[in-house]
């Protein structure tokens, strides 16, 4: 829980205790020995894949934020007690949902499914099933989205765990989502009743470039860019059809990128509403796929921050029924849970908890002021 004032458009009040539910925390193993020799078999374990790091587009200041490593000098983010007390005690989070960094996509499709499997042991034996706070992390498996045949392995084996609340996918890929040969992953995604979460990954597997335009320079370049990828694959979705032939599939872009949504979205329906007739396994507006198909996780880095428009502006294109707190602990930004004092205590508490946990069927307390207004009612 974290205190906010109850004040909505900054007028001032007795503070009010929400719940929050971190949606972005990154787990790891310990190290890449660690990985190969716990994790992975033959002929898999001795192969060339790379490592966590970046190869061309490291933080400058470092990738993750100090003291995350483990005790012994372990991974940051691989160590569930250390994550835990971060999270749990010092942020006020009360629900983290854990997503395993992985390598991206590898060129042998068979390579990339046994990290991505290997990575998923990792999650549920070590995290989940913690004797200590496993029952308050929740879970993302890792699928290859070019091994669907892998992928179904994967998804089937782990499905009915009570803590796994969502299939995870990489952002950098080789074609948009939208293309044919994806749909028996939305498919089963359905069938298995998780929403699936396409994050940026770590390490540097094949994948087309971050921009139209090819490489960027550095860092700052890459990161800004970054944004476009997700609505790439969310607009080639919507033109496929996607959410028409899914109507229950829920994608969740886990890094940021709601702040591009509303302008994308006006040039996508403006152009695309006399236009209608050329997509009929697509007939609605592009933005009707929205509601319901799509959210994203908002961090501190996204939107026009503490103004007084903010709550206007999260209501466009309904933003605020899409965003969700994820901190991307243990990197660098590691964001704080800051609400415009412009929002509304329904927009606070979309933010905070209340979208993600309708999203993931997580169970937490209404926060005082919500409660109360539903009791009028």
């Amino acid at each position: 829980m974290k205190a906010f004032s109850d004040g909505a458009g900054g007028v001032d009040a007795d503070p009010v205790e929400v719940p929050v539910i971190d949606t972005s925390v990154h787990i790891f193993t310990q190290s890449n020995k660690d990985l190969r020799k716990t994790f992975m078999q033959e002929p898999f374990r001795s192969r060339g894949f790379p490592d966590y790091e970046m190869d061309w587009y490291g933080a400058p200041g470092g990738e993750y934020a100090e003291g995350t490593e483990g005790p012994d000098g372990e991974y940051p983010g691989s160590d569930p007690a250390l994550a835990a007390k971060h999270l749990f005690t010092e942020r006020g989070v009360d629900i983290a949902i854990l997503h395993p960094m992985t390598r991206g996509i590898m060129p042998d499709r068979h390579l990339g499914t046994a990290i991505a499997a290997a990575h998923n042991e990792m999650m549920v034996t070590r995290w989940l099933d913690h004797a200590e706070f496993g029952d308050r992390f929740r879970g993302t498996i890792r699928v290859n989205p070019d091994d669907i045949v892998g992928a179904l392995r994967e998804i089937n084996k782990y499905k009915d765990h009570p803590r796994v609340v969502q299939l995870g996918i990489p952002l950098q890929s080789r074609e948009l989502y939208g293309k044919p040969q994806y749909w028996p992953l939305w498919e089963a995604a359905v069938d298995a009743n998780l929403p699936v979460a396409v994050h940026f990954e770590v390490g540097s597997g094949v994948m087309l470039p971050p921009t139209p335009n090819g490489l960027t320079r550095t860092y700052e370049q890459f990161v800004g860019f970054t944004a476009l990828n997700f609505l790439y694959h969310l607009m080639n979705m919507i033109a496929e059809g996607v959410f028409e032939r899914n109507p229950a599939l829920k994608l969740v872009w886990a890094d940021g990128a709601a702040d591009m949504l509303t302008p994308f979205m006006w040039r996508m329906d403006c152009f695309g509403r006399p236009h209608l007739e050329q997509t009929p396994w697509a007939p609605k507006m592009p933005s009707d796929y929205l509601p319901g198909h799509v959210f994203f996780v908002q961090g501190s880095l996204d939107g026009p921050g503490d103004v007084d428009f903010a709550g206007e502006w999260a209501g466009f294109t309904g933003k605020d029924d899409m965003v969700m707190y994820g901190s991307s602990y243990p990197h660098w930004q590691l964001n704080e849970l800051s609400v415009p004092s412009a929002y509304s205590a329904e927009q606070r508490d979309k933010l905070c908890w209340r979208n993600a946990a309708e999203l993931y069927g997580i169970e937490v307390a209404a926060s005082p002021s919500v409660a109360s207004a539903a009791a009028a009612q």
